[in-house]
C-alpha cells in the first residue's frame, strides 16, 4: 500500500470541469455513470467466469464470444470512467465500491451449466440496458449531449451482445439428443 500523504479528490465529490456543465448537473450524471460503471464491471467479471468455465460441444464458439463480450464490457467501463472524470468526478473503483454501487448482482462462485450461465448473463444485460436507456434520457434532459452519445454507443454494443446470447439460448442446436445423454 502506498504512503500517500494527500488526497487529490475524495470519492463522491465533484469538482469543476472544463466542459462547462454546471456542477449540479455533473453530479447527477456522474452518479449515473458510476452506477453503469459498477454494473459493467460486475458483468465483465461474470462473463470472464463463464469464459473460463464453459465446456461442451459449443465450447469454442461460446469461449470466444464470452471473451469478446468481456472485452466489450471492459472497453465500455473505460469510457464510462473517463467520462465521469472529465465531468469533474471520481470513477468508482475497487471491488467493494463496485459492489456497493452496482444495481446488478453477480451470480455466486459456483459453476453452472452454460445454459444457466448464459441466462444469468442475459438477465444482467437486460438490467444494464434498462439503466443505460434511463441514463441516456437523463443526460439528454440535463443538456449533456456528449455523455448521452457515449451512453448510446455503449447501449448499441450492449444490446448486440445480449442479442447474441438470446441466439445461443434458442432451442435449435447441432448437438443431437444422444450426445446430451
Amino acid at each position: 500500500m502506498s504512503e500517500q500523504t494527500s488526497v487529490q479528490q475524495e470519492f463522491g465529490t465533484v469538482g469543476d470541469n472544463e466542459l462547462r456543465l454546471e456542477r449540479d448537473k455533473s453530479e447527477q450524471i456522474i452518479d449515473a455513470l458510476n452506477s453503469d460503471l459498477a454494473a459493467t464491471y460486475v458483468l465483465y467479471h461474470q462473463l470472464k467466469k463463464h469464459h473460463w468455465n464453459v465446456e461442451g460441444a459449443e465450447f469454442r464458439d461460446l469461449h470466444l464470444f464470452l471473451g469478446d463480450a468481456a472485452e466489450n464490457a471492459e472497453a465500455a467501463a473505460d469510457e464510462l470512467a473517463e467520462r465521469a472524470q472529465a465531468l469533474g468526478g471520481t470513477p468508482v473503483a475497487g471491488p467493494a465500491a463496485l459492489a456497493d454501487h452496482a444495481p446488478v448482482e453477480s451470480e455466486d462462485e459456483d459453476v453452472y451449466d452454460i445454459r444457466t450461465s448464459l441466462a444469468n448473463d442475459l438477465e444482467m444485460y437486460g438490467e444494464i440496458i434498462e439503466s443505460l436507456r434511463d441514463h441516456v434520457e437523463l443526460a439528454t434532459n440535463l443538456g449533456d449531449h456528449a455523455t448521452a452519445q457515449i451512453l448510446r454507443e455503449i447501449l448499441v454494443e450492449t444490446e448486440e451482445d445480449a442479442h447474441h446470447i438470446e441466439h445461443y439460448l434458442e432451442d435449435d442446436t447441432l448437438v443431437t439428443e444422444n450426445a446430451m445423454q
